[in-house]
This record gives structure tokens, sequence and C-alpha cells, in this order.
């Protein structure tokens, strides 16, 4: 779609490209009209004469999956709480929505003002997954601007993303001019001052983008040449313009003292997680070796209890909401999660539930799970108890029909069970196990008194950047889709139930997630023909991502196969904290089924992101620091 007007044109006329007369006379032709609207419950409008810098967030998917997205409220709080700068929304059209925007001329629009992208001075993307590549594209191009970085000029948005794929993001850095890597509370509003102050000199564009290489935590890909070997190994990533040679995540180390949303946008369509939502944590200690989360948010670190249940009060009373989700990577690892519950349940401004998106595989777990009043999902991950030491999982058979005894003893009939396959090093034997843990479990039940439903869910492993597991291979989804049908067969009966993910989508995923700067091509001959919404089932077309590999002489054996322990990775240069050395000793200790403790309770593991960064583990309701940890960051 070609440019409406330059930005300064836009400005000058202060008016809408869509207006609310013509939306409303079309928006019967689309489902779900209230995706394109506005006008929610605590959204922010401010006049856009009344700021200096006007910012479009911008998330790659529908509506309802954006406004369960929590990272991208608190970047719209921290936005917005600035009085020089307007942060405004936009979300993935779904394609009758595009089809109509297109046959119209209209250009992708935020929710607050409906101005279209190009009128805005800074576009943020929250990248969640890496399936969403082509939405990015299809946003850039319906809202006006140029696809690649390198064809925008001084008229244009900057454009950037934040979020845990930029961490690994190499396919889209010939779209995006800058990515924010880690923490955004105060990465967001530098980014702003530091555009603030390029526009204030009129320079050239490049001089903004130098200039923001020198923000830590900012990665600017335009600025490092890449080169490839005849067979396609990277060989060299090389900074120029000053740009560091590695770029290092941003850490906020004192969650008390961020910003949160305690009047967060109320959704007009049922989003996909409808609730309140605090972050009691964030980080984690388990050291899951398939776990990139587990890596990109080191080290842990808790609001006080006191805090969350404030938090929690302020949201509800705000919102309307009658559940509150207290969100983390393993909230059960909190401990005064039991007091914060309590808290929340008899002095909220009205009657709400509690609701805990993560739980441990133990009978405290479960306790908590009836005490909320809700389902039970339990993840062992793994059968057998080789392949949970494997991947540092933790927990014993013991200890799953340890919560499943308890589940069936407080009256729960049905357990739902997360696994993987695909693991490294995993054979038939380890498959087959979680079948047979499902069988053990349906029988336990049968033994106490009940009829138990025992659901199984199985997603296929993606090895994962900034993991123990960065260097393995894929195993193919020929053998994806094997495992799966061995597991369909031993998973019959009464009581037993089975569901795996689509391996086209696994396969594509293992793809892009390990993928190098040459795999934009084929993003932007996907999105050329059609591909969008690649998240969604009943919407990817692999045959189409397949032809396009081939065209641009790509191989997808060649990003799904081992890394070599030496090779130049993609994702090098961007610096999570945690040590590649770290990373290969706890590969060799998955070969070993050896285990690594927890870091809450055992001496530091040597991580390296407390020392490195200068911080250390913050754990509420405990004196000072974790172990070890917090005795080497000191």
């Amino acid at each position: 779609m070609k440019r409406k007007a330059s930005v300064r044109q836009l400005r000058e006329h202060d008016e809408e490209i869509v207006s609310w007369k013509e939306l409303r006379r079309h928006l019967n032709k689309v489902t779900k009209p209230a995706r394109y609207t506005g006008g929610e419950l605590n959204a922010v409008r401010k006049d856009p004469s009344s700021v200096s810098v006007r910012f479009a967030l911008v998330f790659p998917d529908v509506y309802e999956v954006g406004m369960s997205h929590l990272g991208s409220q608190i970047i719209y709080h921290v936005l917005n709480s600035r009085d020089d700068t307007a942060c405004e929304r936009a979300y993935s059209p779904w394609p009758d929505m595009e089809e109509l925007s297109r046959a119209r001329g209209w250009p992708l629009f935020t929710l607050e003002s409906r101005s279209p992208l190009n009128s805005f001075d800074i576009i943020g993307f929250s990248l969640a997954y890496e399936l969403t590549y082509t939405n990015v594209l299809a946003a850039l191009d319906l809202g006006g601007l140029p696809l690649f970085s390198t064809e925008r000029d001084e008229r244009d948005p900057l454009v950037i993303a934040g979020g845990p794929v930029s961490m690994a993001a190499e396919p889209l850095a010939e779209f995006i001019d800058a990515f924010a890597l880690g923490d955004g509370e105060d990465l967001a509003g530098e980014i702003v001052d530091c555009y603030k102050k390029w526009r204030a000199s009129r320079r050239p564009r490049l001089e903004l983008l130098e200039s923001l290489a020198g923000i830590e935590g900012v990665y600017v890909p335009s600025l490092y040449d890449v080169k490839h070997s005849d067979e396609g190994l990277l060989v060299e990533v090389r900074p120029k313009a000053g740009a560091p040679g590695r770029v290092r995540r941003r850490i906020f180390s004192d969650l008390e003292k961020a910003p949160y949303p305690e009047r967060p946008v109320v959704p007009f369509l049922e989003p996909v997680h409808d609730r309140a939502m605090v972050e009691i944590f964030r980080g984690c200690t388990r050291g899951c070796r398939f776990c990139q989360a587990g890596t990109l948010y080191r080290p842990v670190r808790e609001r006080k209890p006191e805090t969350v249940s404030r938090i929690a009060r302020k949201i509800l009373a705000a919102s309307g909401y009658d559940e509150v989700s207290l969100v983390s990577l393993s909230s059960a690892d909190y401990l005064p999660i039991r007091e914060v519950i309590e808290d929340v349940l008899t002095r909220s401004p009205c009657p709400a539930r509690v609701s805990l998106p993560s739980l441990r595989v133990d009978s405290f777990s479960v306790e908590l799970s009836k005490l909320l009043g809700g389902g039970l999902t339990l993840a062992p991950e793994a059968g057998s108890q080789r392949m949970r030491d494997v991947i540092n999982k933790n927990v014993t058979e013991e200890d799953v029909m340890d919560a499943a005894k308890a589940a069936f003893s407080w009256g729960f009939t049905r357990i739902k069970l997360y696994f993987m396959i695909g693991l490294p090093g995993e054979t038939d034997q380890d498959v087959l196990a979680i079948a047979d843990l499902a069988y053990r479990i349906r029988q336990l039940g049968r033994d106490m008194g009940t009829k138990p439903t025992i659901a199984v869910s199985v997603s296929g492993f993606v090895p994962k950047s900034h993991t123990a597991f960065q260097w393995e291979p894929f195993v193919g989804r020929d053998e994806i889709e094997r495992r799966q049908s061995l597991l369909a067969k031993h998973l019959r009966g009464p009581g037993l139930e089975f569901r795996y993910h689509d391996s086209r989508q696994t396969y594509l995923e293992a793809i892009l997630s390990r993928g190098d700067r040459r795999l934009g091509r084929v993003v932007y001959h996907a999105y050329r023909r059609g591909a969008r919404f690649d998240s969604w089932p009943d919407m990817l077309d692999l045959d189409l991502w397949l032809s396009c590999m081939k065209e641009a002489s790509l191989e997808p054996g060649f990003y799904t196969r081992e890394r070599g322990q030496d090779e130049i990775l993609p994702w090098d240069h961007l610096d999570p904290g945690v040590t590649k050395g770290f990373l290969l000793l706890e590969r060799a200790r998955a070969r070993r089924a050896e285990k690594t403790p927890d870091c809450r309770e055992a001496p530091c593991p040597g991580c390296g992101v407390c020392p490195r960064f200068g911080v250390a583990p913050v754990l509420a309701g405990r004196d000072g620091t974790s172990k070890g940890a917090g005795d080497r960051a000191r």
C-alpha cells in the first residue's frame, strides 16, 4: 500500500484517515467488528498536538490475543505515563478486514485515534512468537511504510521491536530498525528520549540509528555486517559505526520500583485470557534446560506480597474483572503465595477469584488449585525419569503420583498432563512412558473410588536459542508425527484423552526460531504470496513456506540440524547474561542425565547473570537474597 501522506502532512491536517462514519458503515462486513472500534474502558487518548512523540504499539496478532499480552499493557502504561508521549494500539487485522481495508484504501490504523501507522513517530512491535513474522510485514505494508529498513528516510517512523523473540530475530533484521532487548520499563523511555534529541537535531536518519546503538539493550541490525561461508555457515558478525560487539539485554533489577498498569485497558471482546493480571515475579530459578524464558528473564525478582495485593485490588476496582491471575513462570515457587491469595480473596473491592497460570508438580500446587476452585494442569514435561533428568525438570515419579493422589483425595476427577516429545536423546521407550504414566494415574484414581479423566497434551520440542539445547537438532516433522502416532495407539480407553500440537507449526517454528538473516527473503516472499497468521493451524500453508525456501536456495534441514559447539550462532552477538560456557556445561550434564539444583536453595550454579550484570535474585518473604547467587553477585 502506498503512503497516503508524509508524517508532516498528516500532523498539519490532524485528520483521521478512516472516519468513524465510514468505518461504521462497513464493519458489518467483517467478523468481530469490535476488534477495530476502540473506545474501551481505561484506554488512553491524548491530543496529538499536546505531545512531542506519538508511539504506535502493534501486536502482530488479532485483538483477542494481543489484549491478553501483559508486556504490551506494561509498555502502554509506561509510555502514556509520560507527558510528552502518546501511545496508541494496533493489532493485525483478520484477513477479511485486510481485504476490506485494501479495497477501501484504508491503512492500518490505531484504535485510539484511527490514525495510520505512518503518521506516528515510532512504531513498536511486541514479538512473542516466531510465527507472527509475516503479520509484522503485513502491518508495515498496510500502515503505509516501506518494508525494508534501508528504504525508509527521515519522513518515516522509527520501527522497533521488543519481546523475547527479539533475542534471536535475525529473519526480521532487514525490516526492523532496532530491537529492544530485555526489560522495557526503562528502555522504552530512553528510546523515546533518543528519538526526540535526534529529531531536534535535524540530522540524517543514520545518526538516529547510531545513537540508538549506544543505548544498552538496543540492537540495530543494519550496523552489523554479516558474512556466510559458501556452505551457509555464519563466518562473522562485524559491528560498524561504533556499535557494540555484543548487545546486552536490559534488566530492571527492582520490580518494587517498576511501573505497573493498575488501570488496564478492558477489551470489548473476550480475550484469550479474560482476567486481571499481576506479575508476582520475573525470572525463574529452576533451570529447565529446554526453557528459553528461564534464561532470558534471569535473575528471579519478586514483588513483596503487600505490593502484589495492593496492585490486584486496584486493578479489580478499576476494571470490573472478577478474576485476577498471579502471573510468573512458576507461581507456586513464590513463598508468600498463600498469603497473597487469601488477602486478595478477602480484601478485594468486589467478589473475585484468583488463578495461577503455572504450577509445580507437587501436592502443594494441587492444594492451591483446590483452594482456588479451578482446574488442574500438571506439566511433568517427559514421561520417564531419565528424560526428566535430561531436561533438568527436577520432578520425580513420586512427585507426580503424590500430586495425583492429592488431586483425587481433594475431589478432582479430571487432570490435565502436559508433555513434550522429540527431546534430545529421547527413545520410543521414553515416549511410551508418557502413556504408562497416564495409565497409572488413571488407575490410581479408580483405586481411590473416582472415575477419573486424564487428558494428555503433547507438543513437539523445538530447540531454542540461548538454552542448553540450542545446539541440538530438531528431530523432524515426520519423526514428530511418528511419535504422535505411537502415543495415540497406546493412549486409548475410557478416561483417557490425547491431544497434540500441529507438527507443521512445530516444523516452521524450528526453522524460524534458530534462523539467520538470509531467512528474511523467505519471510518476505511468504508474505507477498499470502502467508498470514501462521500461528493459527487452519491458516498455515507450510507448502508455501517450503516453496519460498526453495526459491531462496535455502534448505530447511540447514536450520533444523545439530549445530557445532564452535559454530558462530546467528544470535551470539546478543548477550542474555547467561554465559555460553554455562550453557555448554548444562548440555554436557543433560547428556549424562545429571541434574542441576534450583538456585533458590542450592549454591549458585554459575550461570553468570548476577556477577556480569551486577544484580542479585530478590526473593519475597526471606532475608536477603538466595544462597550462593547473591553472594557471588556481591
